[in-house]
């Protein structure tokens, strides 16, 4: 493995390294409900302000490590491309917010200027994924740690735009959680400005957060069967409706109908450590029958919707649940030597799934590695 892979390895040991120092379970309920708890302290007490230095430090590091690349990620100089011909005044294939983006920065920076808006996106995208784990994760260390290891933060040097869109509505889901549907819609259309395909989680997160709510029915269970039992015949019908917002998918090389087997793998794995620890974890915790449904939806997703071109655009903002609901569902259960053994599991297969990202980040498509940097390159 090249060299430059350990600018990502290293990466990731130092900023978990800092996620120990966070202990954020006490505060969650807090951030989440959007009002002081009773009889918490006015202001950061000790504990708040050593989470916000540890946090800090995390932004800094993976901020600056995105900011300053330079021709790392598969669609980098396709966006480049595209910046001339925005200043052309050409048609490109671009949600108008962020052309409007592109546009204001070459106003500032001048024309075929391309860093500044790569920098702008690292600091946004990675600001709305740390955020949401401030706001939601009770086992931080943990969360962060998947969040690198299932490569969503590496992955957002990749495809820009649609990564910003998956840290928002990591970010917006606290809205849904807090019943708050109308400022979560809000925040979606603005994440729709830079790239619509966030639309589909307005449906989804307010129908998993209504299933957490309430005991499920025998109408609900009918209900998802239907849904199902369309994703598997009606298969045309969802294609005609998804070209008709994405045309250019049609016959693409996205569109090759291929199962994507490890994420089966990882849904379905998750789902079995949720009905194991049901009891200690899902059952009586809201927010964690709100992640389990998510990652439901994901499995079923990936198992009836290969026939959707690039599944895991859609299935991403389903399964980022698992960032909160693995740790969550670790952090109630019952602790003794098997829940240890969960936590062992977890750590190993995510760390071996990281190496078989690193191994896939030369591939031409995703171009993750080498590593360069507009500094030392």
């Amino acid at each position: 493995m090249e060299k430059s892979a350990l600018v990502y390895i290293v990466l990731t040991l130092v900023t978990v390294g800092f996620g120990f120092c966070v202990r954020n379970s006490a505060y969650t309920a807090g951030y989440l409900s959007g009002r002081r708890m009773s009889g918490a302290p006015v202001g950061y007490d000790r504990q708040q302000a050593r989470n916000l230095v540890a946090e800090t430090a995390v932004f800094c590091l993976l901020a600056g490590v995105s900011a300053c690349r330079i021709a790392v990620g598969g669609d980098y100089w396709v966006y480049w491309l595209k910046f001339q011909l925005i200043d052309q005044g050409r048609h490109v294939s671009y949600e108008k917010g962020f052309v409007g983006l592109v546009k204001l920065f070459h106003w500032i920076f001048g024309e075929g200027s391309y860093l500044p808006i790569f920098g702008f996106f690292s600091l946004v995208t990675v600001f709305f994924f740390l955020k949401a784990l401030h706001d939601q994760a009770d086992w931080y260390v943990v969360s962060l740690f998947l969040l690198l290891t299932q490569g969503f933060y590496f992955n957002s040097m990749n495809s820009v735009r649609y990564y910003f869109a998956l840290a928002l509505a990591m970010y917006a889901q606290k809205y849904v959680l807090r019943g708050e549907y109308g400022k979560f819609i809000l925040w979606v259309l603005l994440g729709c400005t830079i790239h619509k395909s966030v639309l589909l989680i307005i449906p989804a997160y307010i129908a998993a957060d209504l299933l957490s709510r309430v005991r499920l029915k025998k109408w609900h269970y009918a209900v998802g069967l239907l849904l199902i039992l369309s994703l598997i015949f009606g298969q045309g019908f969802y294609r005609n409706l998804i070209f008709k917002f994405y045309p250019y998918y049609k016959d693409s090389m996205f569109d090759n109908g291929q199962l994507s087997y490890v994420n089966i793998g990882k849904c379905l794995a998750v789902l079995i450590l949720c009905l194991i620890y049901w009891k200690d974890s899902i059952r009586d915790d809201r927010r964690n029958r709100y992640y389990f449904y998510l990652n439901l939806a994901g499995l079923v997703l990936y198992t009836c919707g290969s026939f959707i071109p690039e599944v895991s655009r859609v299935a991403y903002y389903l399964i980022q649940s698992q960032i909160f609901l693995i740790p969550g569902v670790l952090w109630n259960a019952k602790k003794g030597w098997f829940r240890n053994l969960c936590i062992v599991g977890v750590v190993a297969a995510y760390l071996l799934y990281f190496v078989m990202l690193l191994r896939g980040m030369y591939d031409v498509e995703i171009r993750l590695l080498p590593y360069l940097n507009w500094i030392f390159n």
